[in-house]
């Protein structure tokens, strides 16, 4: 589903930190935030456990996910595979 910008509604973009699990990726997805009273910049860093059927993906990678339906008690999300 696009929104009227073009985007993908939930889509996210990240850097692969581990791919030790089967099946499995963990994407970090780095935000930059400034403080609400004090102004000041930090970096606000989220891990998610993404769903890579083909085991496609390696550490340092960037890839796209999305959300899907329930996989795991943890897993989320689904790599969005795009054509180069």
């Amino acid at each position: 589903m696009e929104t009227a910008n073009g985007k993908k509604e939930g889509m996210h973009k990240g850097i692969v930190v581990s791919d030790a699990m089967t099946k499995t990726i963990v994407v970090a997805v780095s935000h930059y935030k400034t403080h609400p009273k004090y102004h000041k910049g930090y970096r606000v860093t989220k891990r998610y456990k993404v769903h890579d059927p083909e085991e496609r993906y390696a550490v340092g990678d960037t890839v796209s996910f999305m959300p899907s339906r329930p996989i795991s008690a943890g897993k989320r999300h689904t790599v969005v595979y795009t054509e180069k």
